[in-house]
């Protein structure tokens, strides 16, 4: 049977079947029950059917931070996922998250989502996609999506004993975002295992730390960020955000005294959902799905200031 049709297939059998998990008492999922309905949302959205997920009347959808009616944007367009998808899920919240990778008929790209969860239904649908057309702009970090892998590490459970804080796991996030902003070689309020990875739109990264500890993204001025999701049995935190590059810097130097140039010689900023693995107290592994966004875009789901 042809992929794309074994994944509808695959989709109908999970509308049709009965849900494992069940809604919690008083209106909460569990971690199965929102995996389960991520599960459902990938399935609907590749049959382009809203019908085989469990939405609320009403829902709230933006794709690369465009409010606009659903079901609209890729949901139309949308031919195969490839994969394979990551879900993770936030009980404390009622949140989902999502990576994969799919097609639409000729085009690749990766995807990730975030969805909200009241009372068993899809309140919230927020995605993020990239494909070589919305990254048109130097530097270019995108993989072959055939070739598309996460680090096995990502989705292990972890014991109790060894499981950060909510609050911990917040803090490695926006450590490697206080990082990236202002790069200048030194690590701030995380660190990283030597054999940790980054996958950019599928393209991998190694020695994530020897990159930071360079300088070699001075050119970010600035990274703005929310934490969106804290899976605690996996040790993963999400976060949606910005990174802003001002295009002023031009010719600068590495800590080791190495002459580089930015990339960035226009106002220009990536529009993101990240997600960071932590284990043993440092990150082990990111996985981020960015698009070329307005200068200072702001995301419609933000309240208040900038972070």
């Amino acid at each position: 049977m042809h992929k794309t049709m074994r994944n509808l297939a695959f989709g109908l059998l999970l509308a049709l079947a009965p849900a494992v998990h069940t809604v919690a008492q008083g209106g909460g999922c569990d971690a199965g029950c929102l995996e389960d309905i991520g599960d459902r949302y990938r399935a609907a959205y590749l049959a382009h059917d809203p019908r085989l997920a469990p939405f609320a009347e009403r829902v709230r959808f933006t794709e690369n931070n465009v409010e606009m009616p659903f079901p609209d944007g890729t949901w139309d367009t949308v031919t195969q996922e490839v994969g394979p998808p990551l879900t993770l899920s936030d009980p404390h919240t009622g949140t989902v998250g999502i990576f994969t990778a799919i097609r639409q008929r000729e085009v690749p790209g990766f995807l990730a989502i975030r969805l909200k969860v009241e009372d068993g239904r899809i309140t919230e649908a927020e995605q993020i996609i990239s494909t070589r057309r919305n990254l048109s702009s130097p530097p270019t970090p995108i993989g072959e999506v055939d070739e598309y892998m996460h680090d096995p590490i990502i989705s292990q459970a972890v014991r109790g004993g060894r499981r950060a804080s909510r609050e911990a796991l917040a803090a490695h996030a926006n450590g490697y975002f206080d990082t990236l902003q202002h790069n200048d070689g030194e690590i701030r309020g995380t660190c990283f295992h030597d054999a940790a990875t980054r996958r950019e739109n599928g393209l991998l990264f190694a020695d994530i730390g020897g990159g930071f500890r360079s300088g070699r993204y001075a050119f970010n001025n600035r990274v703005r960020r929310e934490i969106v999701l804290v899976d605690e049995a996996r040790q993963v935190a999400v976060a949606r955000g910005f990174i802003d590059h001002k295009g002023v810097l031009d010719e600068y130097l590495l800590t080791d005294g190495t002459k580089a140039k930015s990339v960035f010689q226009e106002p220009q900023t990536w529009g993101f959902l990240e997600m960071f693995k932590v284990e043993d107290g440092c990150i082990a592994a990111v996985v981020a799905t960015f698009y070329q966004a307005p200068y200072y875009q702001r995301s419609p789901w933000t309240e208040g200031a900038d972070r």
